[in-house]
């Protein structure tokens, strides 16, 4: 029996930790960001993930409204 190799997976999620980093604010902020639903996440059970796409799309359409609100 011939064995496959397989390539290592790249992960597309980040947790609450790793968005904080990502982001630069506090792990209590995200939750308090989850809480209101005011960023981009799902769950997975008790588990709360974001998907770094979104959460970049999320930075860029803040970013943007923040500039058309001047």
């Amino acid at each position: 029996m011939e064995m496959v190799k397989l390539d290592p997976i790249k992960r597309s999620t980040l947790t609450v930790h790793e968005v904080a980093i990502y982001l630069g604010i506090s792990i209590d902020l995200v939750y308090t960001m989850v809480r209101e639903k005011s960023i981009v996440h799902f769950r997975i059970g008790k588990r709360i993930l974001f998907k770094k796409e979104a959460v970049d799309r999320w930075i860029e359409d803040k970013m943007e409204s923040n500039y058309h609100d001047e």
